[in-house]
């Protein structure tokens, strides 16, 4: 099985991940959200202006759960992730891919809102940084992550 080292970022240590239900919907709906890319959980964790930190996991795939792999920002990433957004909940245990972040998420609803075309999207969005996501949205999800240390990171108090 490939293993790989996996991090969230947020105000708080993780080391029990769980499902929250928010107010709102994110990209790939509700779910426990990690990235492969350190960089951004460092953003994650500081998005506020404060002290946060970085939670490292190891993620080990169960060829079991139910995946889907968005490789790219793809008409079916952006159908997906606009069905998520507006509360159409999906069967996958692990969603994995592009994230639309502040910009993209403006952009992602704008077309969900019907104010901008699909190719106006994708026009806007072709230039903007590679960002990636994985959310576990299942118990038995949770379960191919181990929580394995935390890093510190300060914010701009």
């Amino acid at each position: 099985m490939k293993k790989r080292i996996i991090y969230h970022g947020s105000m708080q240590i993780v080391t029990d991940p769980e499902i929250r239900i928010a107010k709102y919907h994110k990209d790939f709906y509700y779910g426990f959200y990690c990235t492969d890319i350190r960089k951004q959980a460092e953003r994650w964790a500081t998005r506020f202006g404060t002290t946060g930190y970085i939670s490292r996991y190891e993620y080990i795939e169960n060829p079991e759960l139910k995946v889907l792999c968005f490789e790219n920002m793809t008409e079916e990433w952006l159908d997906f992730i606009a069905n998520c957004r507006i509360g159409i909940p999906h069967t996958f245990d692990i969603v994995e891919g592009p994230m639309a972040n502040d910009t993209i998420f403006n952009y992602v609803q704008g077309f969900v809102d019907g104010k901008i075309s699909r190719s106006a999207f994708w026009e806007l969005a072709k230039f903007k940084r590679p960002t990636h996501q994985i959310s576990f949205h299942t118990i038995a999800a949770l379960k191919a992550i181990h929580f394995i240390g935390e890093e510190r990171i300060d914010g701009e108090e």
